[in-house]
């Protein structure tokens, strides 16, 4: 096991373990964790190649979301299955043979449940998460199916060497406005101090029952659906080789800021 420096505001909040390729072999539902490969800091820096492959992934978790290598697109991990939505809005699924450089699963199980009553915004959905969070759950995994209505969805170009940051390729990313869909919303939400290591806050990928319309959700409303919340306790992060877990500075944090803005890539 990797040992690096680590945010101690991350310490006691949520316990965050860094790890090598050979730790992406343990129970997950016996120890309720999310896994992740990589880090959002090396993403930002260009470090779209990755080395653990989506196989290795998906044998610890099912739901999840992220990108491929060479940042190819937007990744959702639905009921272990992997799509991805590339640059022109087309859905396709993945070979789990394809290496990952920043991902996130865990194996759901929907703790909490909720109907939605009435039409809810995104901020909405958020903060009705926040609400029937499972106490104490640093980390929550969030899966709502049902009927949307204006969604503004996102995704970006596969890249070639030399890569550029993080904040360059966004800035041509490809946006699309759909107007209704039926699908599932599949996000988590990470605390502050996690910045650097994830996105901080919520962070949701959209894909339409029929595979038709997905990606980086920027603004969505869900007309109504099941809201399916998932605490966890722990978060794995697998290194690849030259990345270490640090802390964020205030540049970070910015950099963050501007990348979600405009919808971050994974």
């Amino acid at each position: 096991m990797a040992r690096d420096i680590i945010d101690d505001r991350l310490i006691g909040a949520l316990h965050l373990r860094a790890m090598t390729r050979s730790g992406l072999d343990h129970d997950p539902l016996a120890e309720h964790t999310a896994i992740q490969a990589g880090t959002l800091a090396a993403l930002m820096a260009g470090g779209y190649e990755g080395d653990a492959t989506l196989a290795e992934v998906l044998r610890l978790g099912d739901l999840g979301i992220g990108t491929i290598q060479q940042l190819g697109g937007e990744l959702i991990v639905l009921d272990g299955e992997c799509w991805l939505i590339e640059a022109d809005g087309t859905v396709i699924a993945v070979d789990s043979s394809i290496k990952t450089p920043f991902a996130v699963v865990c194996a759901f199980r929907g703790d909490t449940t909720a109907e939605l009553g009435e039409a809810m915004s995104l901020a909405d959905l958020s903060a009705m998460s926040i609400m029937l969070a499972p106490a104490r759950a640093p980390v929550l995994a969030i899966r709502l199916h049902g009927s949307f209505v204006d969604l503004h969805l996102r995704s970006v170009a596969r890249q070639s060497p030399p890569y550029v940051p993080l904040d360059e390729v966004v800035a041509h990313q490809t946006t699309f406005q759909v107007a209704a869909a039926v699908g599932t919303l599949v996000g988590f939400h990470f605390p502050d101090a996690s910045a650097g290591i994830e996105v901080p806050g919520f962070h949701f990928h959209f894909i339409s029952d029929d595979r038709t319309v997905g990606g980086h959700v920027i603004d969505a409303t869900a007309v109504d659906g099941l809201l399916e919340i998932d605490g966890c306790d722990e978060l794995h992060v697998e290194l690849p080789a030259g990345v270490s877990l640090g802390t964020p500075g205030a540049a970070d944090r910015a950099q963050i800021e501007r990348i979600e803005g405009a919808g971050a890539a994974g």
